[in-house]
């Protein structure tokens, strides 16, 4: 409780505003089918619409965290804010196809400011101890965010169709200003002034992809692509692969997958931080490489409903706790000075997963129902493996490393 009151409650603020984000993320999900009538459009357009948001998180995503390491953390999480509530608007007034794709561009816009400033906020303001539970509550706000976002536009829907994203364009922009009103700024001048003499942040996409490769820390970037890439491949096509395999309905679907996401946003807001503060980071990830990679080869083998269920919530809460331990190492290993640009690189990487995932998975899907799975596991379990040999790579002078 001490570190959600903390600072005038910037905790609190900070899992409000990524809440937010991933909320509105998920009110398209419902909608879509009723805006592909509306305007016309086929279901390449869709998927384009979904890789258009990941393709433009990923190119600004580094650039927005290491602005954020010079200007300040506050200026682009409200920045991001706006542009999130923008892009909100424009879907709702949307006429054509061609507005829903500056509005997706800007949606990953705003997600590329929001997502990096506000992990690396929770570095600047959480001790060493501190930084697991941090990092748990906001991928537990992220987490809730993809489950609500869904059933929420929904609900909001039946209200009118575009309603849902004028009610979230509003909600972006009360939030913003209540952020810009009482977040106080986690860096000093001092602070922002060493961060503005740095080159890294200053690099184009491609040549920061590429120096991360000579980073310590570039392994845990590699596990934060493999979690979205597998994850992304998963549920892309859970829906067909239960359908076509087991005769699930939706509602079936629904609860499956919402069951499994809500599991893991209560561990991470619970247990997590023990878990991590007991075993350490090294240890908590590669075991839940292995169970994530297991259980999704196990899918591939399991019949029945209730089985389906125990097999999917392994999946998701071994991602679930995957996810905040990478980004608790990563924050633990960037210097001072370039938190916002090694949180930048980590969202840079999981839009990276996210746009390769989903392509992968249909491809594989269409070849054979049971490759997209069987390839997920496989390269969950080959990063398990390297992650054993990785200690040394994934530490640097003076941290220690469990």
């Amino acid at each position: 409780m001490k570190l959600l009151l903390r600072n005038r409650g910037a905790m609190l603020l900070l899992m409000l505003n990524i809440f937010l984000a991933f909320t509105g993320i998920g009110l398209v999900v419902p909608i879509m089918p009723t805006y592909m009538n509306e305007l016309h459009i086929g279901g390449s357009v869709v998927g384009l619409l979904v890789a258009a948001f990941s393709l433009t998180q990923l190119i600004l995503s580094p650039w927005a965290g290491g602005l954020s390491d010079r200007v300040g953390r506050k200026k682009i999480i409200v920045c991001g804010l706006v542009v999130f509530a923008l892009s909100e608007l424009l879907f709702g007034l949307a006429e054509s196809s061609w507005l829903l794709f500056v509005s997706r561009m800007l949606g990953g816009a705003g997600a590329a400011l929001i997502m990096p400033a506000v992990m690396a906020y929770v570095a600047d303001t959480t001790s060493m101890k501190e930084r697991a539970k941090g990092m748990g509550l906001i991928n537990a706000a992220i987490t809730t965010g993809f489950i609500i976002g869904p059933g929420l536009g929904g609900y909001l829907a039946e209200l009118g169709i575009r309603v849902p994203f004028f009610a979230a364009a509003g909600a972006a922009a009360f939030v913003g200003v209540v952020t810009f009103l009482v977040l106080p700024e986690s860096r000093s001048r001092e602070q922002l002034a060493t961060a503005g003499s740095m080159e890294g942040s200053k690099d184009r996409l491609i040549t920061q992809l590429v120096r991360s490769y000579r980073e310590p820390y570039f392994f845990g970037l590699l596990i934060v692509f493999v979690l979205s890439f597998g994850l992304a491949n998963y549920e892309t096509v859970f829906g067909l692969f239960v359908d076509h395999k087991f005769g699930f309905t939706p509602k079936d679907i629904a609860f499956v997958l919402t069951f499994g996401s809500i599991s893991g946003a209560v561990i991470q807001v619970t247990a997590f931080s023990w878990i991590l503060n007991r075993f350490g980071e090294n240890k908590v990830i590669s075991a839940s490489l292995l169970a994530a990679g297991l259980f999704i080869l196990l899918t591939l083998f399991v019949k029945g409903y209730w089985a389906i269920v125990a097999v999917t919530f392994i999946v998701f809460l071994a991602m679930d706790i995957l996810r905040p331990a990478v980004g608790t190492q990563l924050s633990k290993m960037a210097v001072e000075s370039q938190q916002g640009f090694v949180m930048g690189m980590n969202s840079a990487y999981t839009s990276l997963g996210n746009i390769a995932g989903p392509i992968v998975a249909g491809v594989l899907f269409d070849l054979d129902i049971n490759f997209p799975y069987a390839v997920a596991a496989l390269v969950l379990v080959l990063c398990f493996v390297l992650s054993l040999g990785s200690r040394k790579r994934m530490s640097r002078p003076g941290l220690q490393v469990k």
